[in-house]
């Protein structure tokens, strides 16, 4: 068996998406029962609908601002049906992964089977990375500043767990930086000397076994670097204003939906706006499968105050609009897309 189908049914196994599915409706639970708020699900019928049809549209432009980046970064080579499917499998990848691995090899990957290069297919994957995480750098000071420290959740909580959800939301933010920053310096200004100072590092004894994956890196960063050369002031631009737009979209979606059981104000939609911001660089460390569990448990933390009673709905409705779907929509693509990748490459292979 080709080793990228292996790579990729081993990724998207049913036990890797059991999992996460688990871990999401045990925390569920556990937020209704532990203090017997099993009657708060009646509330749904609370909910404004005209809020709730507003988050599905949010989520399918937020969607569709995915497909448009990627097609766009690979000069319109893929299709808008090809982009589907790519955005589709990555997502669905994402959320069978801990945040902090997400789905990128699998989506580059995903991309060389569609029929980009490898080289090309890991500089668009490493590009994206760095444009997400840099509107995280970006818009976090910002958040922190606009806010004047309410960003941070603070409301019937231990001083402590604040303490701890802080240094969670610096660590994260820390690692987020270095890392970006490592990789604008390997990918736009001196790739082989990143590959050097790889190699270096793992000349050191007790890191050797690491250095022929060290080796290997070193020139996937040297091919994606390669590839990222001579593009124009208008490709930059358009993949900047499309991250900008599809986080922008995405951190809306919740606002929505809080806006569909309670009445908020213009200033209270830029709080939320802010604490979701921090609650996903917070997220960003998790070490569960899309932060399945982690985010319904912390979830009340950072938005309860806004929600009150109904803040147990909200998060349940959350993760089924923004995250279950993509379990079954991935299972549904999954299938369709080996059987047209994998096969076209057999009949290429038959007629050779």
């Amino acid at each position: 068996m080709d080793q990228n189908k292996k790579t990729i049914l081993k990724s998207f196994s049913p036990v890797k998406i059991l999992i996460p599915v688990l871990l999401g409706l045990a925390a569920t639970a556990w937020l209704f029962i532990k203090d017997d708020k099993l009657n708060d699900l009646k509330g749904i019928t609370e909910a404004h609908w005209g809020w709730l049809l507003a988050a599905i549209v949010v989520l399918i432009i937020r969607d569709a601002g995915y497909m448009y980046r990627i097609r766009h970064l690979t000069d319109k080579f893929l299709t808008w049906r090809n982009s589907i499917d790519v955005i589709m499998l990555w997502e669905f990848a994402s959320a069978v992964t801990p945040s902090v691995v997400g789905g990128t090899t699998v989506a580059t990957i995903i991309l060389n089977k569609e029929g980009i290069p490898l080289g090309k297919s890991l500089a668009y994957v490493m590009f994206t990375a760095v444009l997400d995480n840099m509107f995280f750098i970006l818009a976090a000071p910002i958040a922190l500043l606009a806010t004047q420290g309410e960003v941070f959740p603070t409301f019937g909580l231990d001083p402590s767990y604040i303490s701890q959800l802080k240094a969670a939301f610096y660590i994260s933010y820390g690692l987020i930086a270095v890392y970006t920053f490592m990789m604008i310096y390997a990918l736009f200004i001196r790739p082989r000397a990143f590959k050097w100072l790889l190699l270096k590092i793992t000349s050191i004894r007790f890191l050797r076994k690491w250095r022929v994956s060290a080796f290997q890196h070193g020139n996937e960063i040297i091919w994606a670097s390669e590839q990222l050369k001579g593009n124009t002031a208008g490709y930059w631009t358009k993949a900047i204003v499309s991250t900008l737009f599809v986080w922008c979209a995405r951190y809306f979606l919740l606002n929505c939906l809080i806006a569909a059981f309670v009445d908020i104000s213009l200033s209270e939609h830029l709080l939320i706006i802010s604490r979701n911001l921090i609650f996903w660089i917070v997220m960003l460390i998790a070490i569960t499968p899309g932060g399945a569990g982690i985010v319904e448990m912390a979830f009340p933390s950072f938005f309860g105050l806004f929600l009150g009673a109904y803040s147990s709905i909200v998060v349940v409705l959350y993760r089924l609009i923004t995250y279950y779907p993509y379990l079954v929509l991935g299972s549904i693509f999954l299938p369709k897309w080996i059987a047209k990748v994998f096969g076209r490459q057999q009949e290429t292979e038959v007629r050779v």
